[in-house]
């Protein structure tokens, strides 16, 4: 029997966190939950507080947090609230914790998986803002205190899975070629507006947005998925991830979301990681890892699944991927800028004042303003980010885009 892991959940009631926690109740006998953070769903907080019984909560208000804990001590629970952005690094560095599930969506994120790379855990990664921010000062604190790194993005997760081991574990040690590895190639389900005709993407609406065809996530990341946003973003983490120059990431359109990456070797062989469109699938191979345990996913049938189809990204369609590679060949802090000014973008259509199509052309002119900024600090970067949401407010403003 494996020893006890005990587990931070940054984000538990968010879709991640939702599906962390459903492979915990599987596996009490492995997993004991040390700290469950949450921002804006208390009910659900306070009932998995109540199912998992962690010695911390922790929400970012003090009325959420008096509720809290007024509401956990009537219902007899020992749990202890805890309020505010550094309780969020407490419980992400605390001696106690052996792994923690990074799942805060967005830019909060980032800097209490940044405290538990800093602090040696086994760093569960779904909050790709982390790497898409800072990914160099990321990856030298993996590197710098030995900690573990497991990719829970899908894509992410079977690139890991398929790599020789040597490289996914110690991606610095040597590069992609060293390991007799090609390229990787994400795949990308093409979202809602696969086959939509361009002329039409003004009037798509949010409610149109958010409805993934293979995936159940959060409003930000549906509509990232629906403008290529995600994918692009998801470009930038494989290059810190995997030591992976720009030129040897690929992206293909692959509908179905069956097959969720692959790695192409020099000799020609290409290995690919298939398996039903669940979460579960990459959240319990990471937090098993080396071990595979059962996470409740319905088997893959490939009879009922028919056939399997690839194309070509139209950039020209969807230009937030081309924007992602372009922050990338920029270098300095450009992708924490190209996150930044998409976040506001995101945000401000679905409040509905900006158009499905005004999501891109704002984060193409923030990028092209500010892509020269350094990031040679994490204090640089967040200025970084700071610049950029006010130059995105301002394009708004000068668009007419209503407050």
């Amino acid at each position: 029997m494996p020893p006890i892991q005990t587990l931070t959940v940054l984000g538990a009631t968010g879709s991640i966190g939702v599906n962390t926690l459903d492979v915990v109740a599987r596996y009490p006998e492995r997993y004991r939950v040390y700290a469950l953070t949450g921002a804006s769903q208390i009910d659900k907080l306070l009932a998995q507080a109540l199912q998992f019984r962690p010695r911390y909560v922790v929400v970012l208000d003090e009325a959420s947090a008096d509720r809290l804990a007024r509401e956990l001590k009537l219902a007899g629970s020992e749990t202890e609230v805890l309020c505010g952005a550094a309780a969020l690094e407490a419980v992400s560095t605390a001696p106690e914790v052996d792994a923690v599930m990074a799942a805060i969506v967005g830019a909060a994120g980032m800097r209490p998986t940044l405290a538990a790379a800093r602090a040696g855990k086994r760093v569960l990664l779904a909050n790709k803002e982390t790497l898409v921010l800072a990914g160099r000062l990321f990856m030298d604190a993996i590197n710098a205190s030995g900690a573990e790194l497991l990719p829970i993005d899908s894509e992410h997760n079977a690139i890991y899975q398929v790599l020789p081991r040597a490289h996914r574990e110690h991606p610095y040690g040597q590069t992609l070629a060293d390991v007799g590895v090609k390229r990787i190639i994400l795949t990308a389900s093409g979202g809602p507006f696969r086959t939509r005709a361009a002329e039409t993407f003004a009037a798509i609406t949010p409610e149109e947005a958010v409805k993934h065809p293979n995936w159940a996530m959060g409003r930000k990341i549906s509509v990232d998925s629906a403008s290529l946003m995600n994918k692009g973003l998801e470009v930038i983490e494989a290059r810190w991830l995997f030591n992976a120059p720009p030129s040897e990431i690929a992206v293909v359109v692959h509908p179905q979301s069956i097959v969720h990456s692959m790695v192409e070797y020099a000799d020609g062989s290409v290995l690919a990681q298939l398996g039903t469109p669940d979460m579960r699938t990459p959240i319990a191979y990471g937090m098993a890892y080396p071990e595979r345990v059962d996470a409740g996913v319905k088997s893959l049938d490939l009879f009922s699944v028919g056939r399997l189809d690839f194309e070509a990204p139209d950039l020209a369609r969807f230009p937030c991927l081309r924007l992602a590679f372009e922050a990338l060949e920029a270098g300095g802090a450009a992708t924490a800028v190209l996150n930044a000014a998409n976040e506001v973008a995101v945000a401000a259509f679905l409040d509905r004042r900006l158009s499905f199509p005004g999501i891109a052309a704002l984060n193409e002119s923030v990028l092209g303003a500010l892509a020269g900024l350094p990031a040679d600090s994490l204090e640089a970067l967040m200025q970084a980010d700071a610049a950029a949401r006010e130059s995105a407010t301002a394009w708004l403003a000068r668009e007419g885009v209503p407050c």
